[in-house]
């Protein structure tokens, strides 16, 4: 089983003359390894998977010891929110080390259940320093959180969606019923013994 470590952290975000905001947040760290002078070290570890729509040989497994760079650079292209989704999530929880796994199925052609995976080479970053490689600002980043908030703080009460439109920079707030995305379980269990009596 994995085990993770939860911390909670206490975060102020100012903008301007507003008044700061204080958020509370759950961040978690996956590992804790020994430096050579055996200091402990927070980290963060997260698998990025080969795609193959081709299902053939894998790519990775050619060229991952001499093009890392190029490896990472196309998944930094291709999956630049779910990266930016990791470092920031190491950045809060205060870890020293984010650390990729670079994952490709055993039997690459195999659709079956029991699919093996193999890790072909890891690669480890300062989460600092890999937010800027990605052109991640931080300061960016919580100046959008706060317009965010700000924006629904002058909402009435109520329940509210917040939908991004694909592929669109632009988030929208939509006002729902209080009962929406709420199950009912007395109704569906009247539904199956209406069902078990014809």
């Amino acid at each position: 089983s994995i085990f993770k470590q939860w911390y909670q952290r206490r975060v102020a975000i100012t903008a301007g003359g507003a008044e700061p905001l204080t958020l509370i947040c759950r961040t978690e760290v996956d590992a804790v390894t020994t430096s050579a002078n055996g200091e402990e070290k927070f980290m963060n570890i997260k698998a990025l998977n080969e795609w193959d729509l081709k299902g053939g040989a894998s790519e990775w497994r050619q060229k991952l010891d001499t093009q890392r760079g190029d490896i990472l650079t196309t998944e930094m292209k291709n999956n630049k929110c779910k990266l930016a989704k990791w470092t920031v999530s190491s950045i809060l929880a205060g870890s020293d080390l984010l650390k990729f796994g670079y994952v490709t199925r055993s039997m690459p052609r195999s659709s079956g259940e029991s699919i093996g995976h193999s890790i072909l080479g890891t690669q480890e970053f300062i989460p600092k320093q890999f937010a800027g490689q990605i052109s991640l600002d931080m300061n960016n980043a919580w100046g959008i959180l706060r317009v965010i908030v700000d924006r629904c703080m002058q909402l009435k009460d109520g329940k509210y969606v917040l939908y991004k439109e694909p592929g669109k920079g632009i988030l929208r707030i939509y006002k729902v019923p209080l009962n929406t995305f709420e199950e009912d379980n007395d109704d569906s269990d009247d539904e199956d013994e209406e069902e078990e009596e014809k």
